[in-house]
């Protein structure tokens, strides 16, 4: 359960979205809810400090996202429900040290302050209970749109069979390669290169996907992995990245040279 992915945007624009949105809800929170300490507030000091205490919960939540970043990069670009929870925990804890600092030295540097006991679980936890699911609607909300979106930039390499078939970015695919009456796809992921076996023809596949260039009856290469050019006794092939050698064929030798000269230029 921990190591499921989890619907996560890493953009940072959509990140201090929310961190707005937190500082407009812990103000507009506090000042009709009015718990322990607030309520002792004169009508001059709500309007200091309910906005400060905003301010500082879109703080406390930026601060994290530099870290937020690192993991999501560590884990190649993967966020998983373990992350997420940890990210809470760490916001949480920050939110709460944060509060009682706030509350201490600005908030009543001069009067008897709350013990730290009765702070945290008469005012900081109820009104963490309240502001957090805004933090994890908006988190899971720019995920579940930024994975349709990722979704929607997918092709799919579609088989005969009824539960057949590929859904990958195109730049993914290395090279297709005919084999009877499948195709073998082989293409990144997680970067590794893995091989998929699927029922349908190369011919089929050319005309659909026309970004894919045909070196030989039996491949089809991704321009975008060409590496180098090989000859052999007097035979011609592509390397790709990946170490991966493809024939190019008579046939399509001055269209390949053509669109594979042009991409290196």
């Amino acid at each position: 359960m921990l190591n499921k992915k989890y619907p996560f945007d890493s953009s940072l624009k959509h990140h201090f979205i929310i961190a707005l949105g937190l500082a407009f809800w812990i103000f507009i929170f506090l000042y009709f809810s009015e718990p322990v300490d607030i309520n002792e507030f004169k009508s001059i000091e709500k309007l200091i400090y309910l906005p400060l205490y905003g301010l500082l919960g879109s703080i406390c939540y930026a601060v994290f996202l530099p870290l937020q970043n690192y993991f999501y990069s560590k884990n190649n670009k993967n966020w998983y429900v373990k992350t997420e929870l940890l990210f809470f925990l760490l916001f949480v804890l920050m939110a709460i040290i944060a509060a009682r600092l706030f509350y201490l030295y600005i908030v009543k540097p001069d009067r008897n302050p709350y013990t730290f006991t009765y702070h945290l679980t008469a005012i900081i936890l109820p009104a963490l209970t309240t502001i957090l699911p805004i933090v994890f609607i908006g988190r899971f909300a720019f995920g579940k749109y930024k994975n349709k979106q990722i979704e929607a930039q997918k092709i799919e390499i579609k088989g005969e069979g009824n539960y057949e078939g590929l859904r990958l970015f195109l730049n993914d695919i290395i090279c297709i390669k005919s084999s009877d009456n499948y195709v073998e796809v082989f293409y990144i992921s997680n970067n590794e290169i893995k091989k998929s076996l699927i029922r349908n023809k190369l011919s089929v596949l050319a005309d659909e996907f026309p970004s894919l260039l045909r070196t030989h009856r039996s491949y089809l290469i991704n321009p975008f992995h060409f590496s180098q050019w090989k000859t052999e006794k007097s035979k011609l092939f592509v390397l790709l990245f990946h170490h991966i050698e493809v024939p190019v064929s008579r046939t399509y030798q001055n269209d390949v040279k053509a669109v594979l000269n042009s991409t290196t230029e």
